[in-house]
């Protein structure tokens, strides 16, 4: 089997995440830089030879998903594949609340979750949570089952910043019960590479089609 490349890319930027508010499974629109993020992506990704467009079926991936299948100029008929294990992890009853919010109303599950505490149970609100181990294995069964459906191509999937740090972890094979000492931005492009069953990692956060003279650049292509 071939090795595909794959992609990976962080939703563009929403309210709740300049707030600070956990979403998981709340399906929360792009604000509008998130927006200008997922265009300016799309223009990066333009002439990636692109195999297929694999989104989260949330709202915010979709809208960053469907600016690389609207600007690229090498796949024609290319289309967004939505898949639900690609969906940030469900923190249950932590959705929709900041971190000031959690850390009083649910002390001691706040403690055991920032202190990663990988098979503690947070508590359930309208869904049910997940411990970090249980989102951990979705993920990686997710990115494995569209690795090998199209091996050998180039894919992008666009999902989540835990979605990314999973994959982070797995490439790396960083124990999933340590900190996070790394970044994970907004419509950040990542390369990785799915081969016998293992993911390797080949480019982490870029985001230099995010800097203003690259919005800048856009902003007179659109306007020309």
């Amino acid at each position: 089997m071939q090795a595909t490349e794959i992609i990976l890319i962080r939703h563009g930027e929403t309210a709740w995440n300049v707030e600070r508010r956990l979403q998981g499974h709340i399906d929360i629109a792009l604000n509008e830089q998130g927006e200008r993020q997922a265009h300016q992506l799309g223009h990066a990704l333009r002439d990636e030879k692109l195999e297929a467009v694999i989104s989260s079926d949330l709202l915010r991936a979709r809208q960053t998903a469907q600016s690389i299948v609207s600007d690229n100029r090498e796949a024609r008929n290319l289309s967004m594949r939505l898949d639900k294990d690609l969906r940030e992890r469900c923190f249950g009853g932590f959705e929709g609340l900041t971190y000031g919010e959690l850390q009083k109303r649910y002390p001691v599950e706040y403690a055991a979750w920032k202190a990663r505490e990988i098979d503690a149970r947070l508590p359930d609100g309208m869904r049910k949570a997940e411990n970090f181990g249980e989102f951990y294995l979705r993920v990686i069964q997710a990115l494995g089952r569209w690795g090998a459906r199209y091996s050998g191509k180039t894919i992008a999937i666009v999902a989540h910043g835990g979605v990314l740090e999973c994959a982070y972890r797995a490439a790396l094979q960083m124990p999933i019960c340590t900190p996070r000492d790394f970044d994970i931005f907004n419509a950040s492009i990542n390369r990785f590479t799915w081969h016998d069953g293992k993911l390797s990692l080949r480019l982490w956060g870029d985001v230099e089609h995010l800097h203003d003279d690259s919005l800048d650049e856009l902003d007179e292509q659109i306007a020309a």
